[in-house]
């Protein structure tokens, strides 16, 4: 356009200087003399004068029509609703509920040891046995003086129910039977202590005494019994997700040791914030069916705390902010044809974030076409071109 202007000016100039000259040449024919020449020269100086600045008129009109046309060249994406789920992930430990050393409530010698180390084992079991110390013969002796006991009781009823004999001797011949049943329940109880029995079916992962060794009553540890099928994973939140973090919360468990990934619902939350981390305790169950998983173990626990079927989620890279803090994206808008359009400003409400994306909740909709390169030389209705990825 700039060339077609500048020859049509340039013609129309000449075409002038031509008649000019033609006209002089006619005047030089009937006069050659030297003031004829030099007021043909000047009339001619003066005509090309006037065209140059014309033609710089022309060229800056030229220029200006061009400079209003240029274009910003930006790329842009539809803004499409995904499934958004946020989650917060914190270092967790695995355990398990039964996981026990067991002492032995008598002391003694240890006489026997009746599994080892990795033996499965059913509740109930009998583990080990510390030495009576002639706790059986005593309990031998008030079997017999319970059986004597109940005899004179029993033939004393039958007398006083026959309404021989005197109440008294009923009454102390009752309680001699009674006090001998009580004497022979106790020392039951004393031997049943000397014995270590299973409380629930597990594995012997352990034995730290061996037998013929002393043991005390609560000090010296005999074994330790572990079942890895009840376990679960436990972490320590931050307070400020109380309320989004609830029993029946969906959560991943990641085990790098392992490399195991499980899916699993937080079963319990705690109700007690502790004052000097500001945390609250969660605890989630583990599938372990090949007894892979050690109780201890470290472990991710990534819990989702928030989710929308239909989140508009943006890169961060595109979202701007002005001088008061007011976040904003550009949509092109207002089409021209030839991929041309006008850069709008959006000012939006931001939500939550996962890795680079965040999502915008307020200020644009589904299908808006979002600028995404070029987005850091725009200002506000900037006429751009978009171009294709």
């Amino acid at each position: 356009m700039k060339k077609a202007i500048l020859l049509i000016s340039l013609s129309l100039v000449l075409s002038s200087c031509g008649q000019g000259t033609e006209m002089e040449q006619g005047k030089s024919t009937s006069s050659n003399s030297l003031e004829s020449l030099q007021a043909q020269k000047t009339k001619l100086t003066e005509q090309i004068n006037s065209a140059t600045l014309k033609l710089e008129e022309v060229n800056a009109a030229i220029d200006k029509i061009s400079v209003n046309e240029k274009r910003v060249l930006v790329t842009a994406f539809p803004l499409e609703a995904v499934d958004f789920k946020h989650t917060i992930e914190v270092q967790a430990n695995i355990k398990t509920r039964q996981n026990l050393d067991l002492y032995p409530e008598f002391g003694g010698k240890l006489d026997r040891i009746y599994v080892k180390e990795g033996q499965l084992v059913s509740k109930g079991a009998l583990l080990a046995k510390v030495d009576d110390a002639g706790l059986q013969e005593q309990m031998e002796q008030i079997k017999l003086q319970l059986d004597l006991a109940k005899t004179t009781f029993e033939r004393t009823e039958r007398l006083w129910n026959q309404k021989i004999g005197s109440e008294m001797m009923y009454l102390e011949a009752k309680t001699r039977y009674e006090a001998q049943e009580k004497q022979l329940a106790q020392m039951k109880r004393q031997l049943a202590k000397t014995k270590i029995y299973a409380p629930f079916s597990g594995t012997i992962d352990q034995l730290f005494t061996n037998q013929g060794a002393n043991v005390a009553p609560g000090v010296t540890p005999i074994l330790r019994i572990v079942n890895l099928k009840s376990m679960y994973v436990e972490a320590d939140v931050p307070e400020n997700y109380l309320t989004f973090i609830v029993k029946g919360s969906q959560a991943l468990v990641e085990i790098p040791v392992l490399g195991q990934i499980q899916s699993t619902l937080i079963r319990q939350t705690g109700n007690y914030i502790q004052p000097s981390n500001r945390t609250f305790r969660i605890e989630a169950p583990l599938e372990n069916p090949n007894r892979e998983i050690k109780p201890n173990l470290n472990a991710k626990l990534s819990v989702i705390d928030y989710s929308n079927p239909k989140a508009l989620m943006i890169p961060r890279r595109i979202l701007r902010a002005n001088s008061k803090g007011q976040d904003y994206v550009f949509v092109l808008a207002k089409p021209e044809g030839e991929n041309k359009f006008v850069a709008t400003q959006r000012f939006v409400q931001l939500g939550k974030t996962k890795n680079e994306m965040i999502e915008i909740t307020k200020g644009v909709s589904e299908g808006d076409l979002l600028i995404d390169e070029g987005v850091g030389f725009l200002e506000p209705n900037q006429k751009v071109k978009r171009i294709e990825q």
